[in-house]
C-alpha cells in the first residue's frame, strides 16, 4: 500500500518535516512516495549466495536459505549485495540468482542489487527484476572511478530511474565503492517518486544521523548494526549481512520493538553473538564465514565464496564452530 507524502511526514515530526523537504525540495510536497515495502521499520537478510565446490550458484540451496529466513522472522532479503558477492557474477548469472530468489520469496520482501560500473547493464538488471516482481532495488554506484562528481551520479541515477519504475535505494558504502552517497545526490533525486531511502553501511553515526534529519520521509536503512538504535528511533528499517549468521537473533530485535518490548536487550545479544564470532574467525574471508556459519545454522555443510576468495581450512572451521558453541550456550 502506498503512503502519501503527507501521511509519511505526519509519522515522523509533521509541520517541522514538511517545511524542511518544501525547502530542500519545492513544489513536491504532496506527490506520492513509493517505499517498496509495507513499512519502513524492517529487517532485510543482506544474503549471501550459495556455491558449490565449483564456485557454480546452487539454487536448490539458495531456496533453502529463503526458506529458512522466513522461519526465523525475516521481513525481507536483500539479494547480489556485498555479502552476495555480486561483483563476482555474470549477468546472466545474476537474472538466474534474482529469479530463484523471487521464485521461493515464501511472502518476503524482496530487494536486489542491478548496479554495476555501466549504466546499460545496471538498467537492463533493473527492468529484469521489475518484470519478475522484485519489491525495491538497492543500487550500488558505478564503482571503479575515481571520484566521480555529483552531476555524474545524479545522471546516472536519473538514467535508471527514467528508465524503471521500481523504488529506488542508493547504496553508501564507501569503504567498499569508494563512491560516496551524498545528501546532495538525494536531494538532486529527490524529484523521482521511487527513491525510497538509502541502505548505508559506512558505520559512521555523525554521517548516518545527517541522512535520518535531512530525509526523515524516506526509509534510511542502517546497513551497520552500530547504527541500529539511530535506525530504529527514528522509525527505519535494516538490511543487515549479521542475519546470514544470526536470522533469528535480527529478527529478534524488530519482533520486540514491534511489540514494545525490549529490543536493545536483544540488540545486545545480537552483538554479544557476534563478537564471539568475529573473535573466532581465525583470519578467514568475510564470505566464506558467513556461509560456513549458516550453514551450520541451518543444520550442517558448507558453502564455498568465489574467487578470488579462498575456501575455510580446516582450522578456521574447528575454531568457528567452537564460536557457535559458545553462542549457543550464551542462549
Amino acid at each position: 500500500m502506498e503512503t502519501t507524502r503527507r501521511e509519511m511526514m505526519g509519522m515522523v515530526g509533521g509541520v517541522a518535516a514538511s517545511a524542511m523537504l518544501a525547502s530542500a525540495a519545492p513544489g513536491l510536497a504532496q506527490q506520492p512516495r513509493r517505499l517498496g515495502s509495507r513499512e519502513k521499520t524492517m529487517y532485510w537478510v543482506a544474503s549471501v549466495t550459495p556455491c558449490n565446490r565449483n564456485g557454480d550458484f546452487d539454487p536448490g540451496a539458495y531456496a533453502a536459505i529463503m526458506q529458512w529466513h522466513k522461519e526465523c522472522g525475516a521481513d525481507g532479503v536483500m539479494v547480489l549485495g556485498t555479502s552476495g558477492e555480486f561483483p563476482s557474477f555474470s549477468v546472466a548469472e545474476r537474472k538466474l540468482i534474482l529469479e530463484t530468489a523471487l521464485k521461493n520469496r515464501n511472502g518476503l520482501n524482496i530487494m536486489m542489487n542491478p548496479g554495476t560500473s555501466n549504466i546499460a547493464e545496471t538498467i537492463d538488471l533493473a527492468k529484469h527484476a521489475e518484470a519478475n516482481g522484485a519489491d525495491g532495488m538497492l543500487v550500488i554506484p558505478p564503482f571503479y572511478f575515481n571520484e566521480p562528481p555529483v552531476e555524474g551520479l545524479t545522471r546516472y541515477y536519473s538514467m535508471l530511474c527514467d528508465a524503471v519504475g521500481l523504488p529506488m535505494n542508493p547504496y553508501h558504502i564507501p569503504g567498499t565503492s569508494e563512491v560516496p552517497i551524498s545528501i546532495e545526490l538525494l536531494k538532486n533525486l529527490y524529484h523521482y517518486p521511487q527513491l525510497a531511502g538509502i541502505k548505508d553501511s559506512s558505520g559512521s553515526p555523525e554521517g548516518f544521523a545527517a541522512f535520518l534529519k535531512a530525509f526523515p520521509d524516506l526509509n534510511m536503512r542502517a546497513g551497520t548494526s552500530n547504527n541500529l538504535e539511530l535506525a530504529l528511533d527514528n522509525g527505519m528499517g535494516t538490511i543487515l549481512a549479521d542475519g546470514n549468521s544470526f536470522s533469528r537473533k535480527c529478527a529478534d530485535i524488530f519482533t520486540a520493538y514491534r511489540k514494545k518490548g525490549d529490543w536493545r536487550g536483544a540488540l545486545q545479544k545480537l552483538r554479544s553473538a557476534m563478537q564471539i564470532m568475529r573473535e573466532a574467525n581465525a583470519g578467514a574471508n568475510t564470505y566464506a564465514s558467513m556461509k560456513f556459519i549458516l550453514a551450520q545454522e541451518m543444520g550442517g555443510g558448507d558453502w564455498y565464496a568465489r574467487a578470488p576468495y579462498v575456501p575455510l581450512t580446516d582450522a578456521q572451521k574447528a575454531s568457528i564452530k567452537a564460536g557457535l558453541d559458545r553462542v549457543r550456550a550464551m542462549g
